[in-house]
């Protein structure tokens, strides 16, 4: 009885969402073996191509979990992978900078985007959504007055980070034509990894990472506990935009190239896989696990639409029904089990906010 009160108890919270998640992955999993198993789906390296490819999404996606987390939105997040992309391919080709040199000054631009956009959200208290709509349509516009036509990178620094492969020697495999095979992932799908790793710690074991939920569970009460909501506002969108950046490079060592319509509706992807992982758009809730398991259901989706011959614009629908679906349930979730409101007083919210270790 005990563990299924406890069962009970992690369903109630953002656990409801990552376990019909993590169910439908697998259903998705299962169906494409049973659909595509003469094209050797079932094999390791099929699998760890939904990393490969999925790479920049996971990325982009854990930084968007940290700004809806806080209560707010980043639609930008598309836009600024495309002109990352751009921008890589035209320094190294046209400009003919060093492929590190190009890496760094990037990243540097979503650092300083970010920047702009936490500043605008946090300090001029303007809505998100029109923060970040600005920001989409600033980054789009950037990427085609850098060039209108598409560059393709041949910078060999570059190219061999991107061609770089890491085997899994002690995995072997067999494929259709009885070959022994090794599976492998490329540089991004490390990258990815990392950043996954490292915004899991911060988000569950710092006090960064505590400040997030509190401000976006409640600021005021945030507030109270001796929390500047302001400075973790500014610090999360700073964060999401070095991530944004990063998450173009991962992109752009897959496409090896820049064009004005890479990356877009990127954003909505990110979004869905940060919802579909248990992460309320409502603030205060959210995982980084869960999205990751988010951005793999979304990545078995787009690749199995693409196999039957789904045309693009029935994608977009099929992921807008996604987001709609699980934002409904999400919030019926919450109004079947209301909780009671109760005014603390701020010396209890002081106390705790010391125990916590806010302040």
């Amino acid at each position: 009885m005990a563990m299924v009160e406890k069962i009970k108890n992690k369903l109630r919270g953002n656990g409801f969402l990552l376990a019909v998640t993590i169910v439908l992955f697998f259903v998705l999993y299962i169906a494409g073996a049973i659909l595509y198993g003469d094209r050797n789906f079932t094999s390791p390296q099929v699998f760890l191509n939904l990393f490969i490819s999925n790479a920049g999404l996971i990325i982009a996606a854990v930084g968007m979990t940290f700004v809806l987390i806080t209560g707010g939105i980043d639609i930008s997040i598309g836009s600024v992978i495309g002109v990352v992309c751009m921008m890589l391919a035209w320094m190294m080709e046209v400009k003919h900078m060093s492929a590190v040199v190009a890496i760094i000054l990037v990243l540097a631009f979503g650092v300083i985007f970010g920047l702009v956009q936490g500043f605008l959200v946090a300090y001029l208290k303007i809505q998100p959504f029109i923060v970040t709509l600005g920001g989409m349509f600033f980054a789009r516009g950037l990427t085609a007055l850098i060039s209108s036509d598409m560059i393709s990178i041949e910078n060999p620094t570059f190219l061999s980070l991107a061609n770089y492969r890491i085997y899994f020697g002690f995995i072997t495999y067999y494929n259709n034509r009885g070959v022994a095979m090794h599976p492998y992932i490329y540089l991004s799908v490390v990258i990815a990894l990392l950043v996954v790793a490292i915004s899991f710690v911060i988000l569950r074991y710092t006090k960064f990472g505590r400040a997030v939920f509190a401000v976006g569970g409640n600021e005021q009460s945030a507030l109270l506990m001796g929390l500047n909501p302001k400075v973790t506002k500014l610090k999360v969108y700073v964060l999401n935009g070095f991530l944004a950046s990063l998450a173009g490079f991962a992109f752009c060592l897959n496409s090896c190239g820049g064009f004005v319509e890479q990356a877009r509706g990127f954003e909505m992807d990110a979004i869905a896989a940060c919802v579909l992982g248990g992460t309320s758009m409502a603030g205060g809730r959210g995982r980084i696990s869960g999205t990751v398991f988010g951005a793999m259901v979304i990545g078995i989706i787009s690749n199995g639409l693409n196999l039957i011959g789904v045309s693009s614009y029935w994608q977009l629908i099929v992921k807008g029904l996604i987001i709609a679906c699980a934002v409904v349930l999400d919030s019926q979730k919450g109004n079947l089990a209301p909780q009671k409101k109760e005014i603390i007083p701020k010396a209890h919210l002081e106390r705790q906010g010391e125990k916590n270790g806010f302040f």
